[in-house]
């Protein structure tokens, strides 16, 4: 098997887009920064993310059966770094909303897509929660990247 070390830094080389998940049940918030995040189907509209079994966010999302998407811009990587701790105060006034649905959308999201869980895989010391889209807003801007454990912009 290969050494977990290794295997993350092979991961690393992989540049990827960044992403907050949020959902809410019973009054409770709950999100986490994402980046294994990816479109599934057209037809049904079909996306899926993987969440840590040990993110205070993983069961909020079972018992909601609701997630959101939110795709962060480039000026937004405080907001990623702000999700990906364990024990901060993420949700702050103002730098969020409300959808219809009940769902934390983070306010200048380059997109932000709500979900219903259609479906959970065991997916080793993660659960893959493919969801059914039900409603999407598009932002303006560019992308925050993160390549080989860093955050970046993308260049004209």
């Amino acid at each position: 098997m290969i050494d977990e070390a290794l295997f993350r830094h092979a991961m690393s080389q992989f540049a990827s887009g960044v992403t907050v998940v949020t959902t809410a049940f019973e009054g409770r918030l709950g999100g986490l920064t994402v980046s294994s995040f990816a479109s599934l189907s057209l037809n049904p509209p079909l996306v899926l993310v993987c969440i840590d079994h040990s993110a205070n966010s993983h069961d909020l999302i079972a018992e909601s059966g609701l997630f959101a998407v939110n795709i962060l811009g480039e000026g937004q990587e405080h907001l990623s770094r702000r999700f990906a701790e364990r024990d901060s105060e993420k949700f702050l006034p103002g730098a969020f909303t409300l959808s219809a649905a009940g769902l934390p959308l983070i306010t200048g999201a380059l997109a932000q897509i709500e979900c219903r869980v259609h479906n959970s895989l065991p997916g080793g010391d993660h659960t893959i929660y493919v969801g059914e889209v039900v409603n999407a807003q598009i932002g303006a801007g560019r992308p925050l990247l993160y390549f080989r454990s860093s955050y970046y912009a993308l260049g004209e």
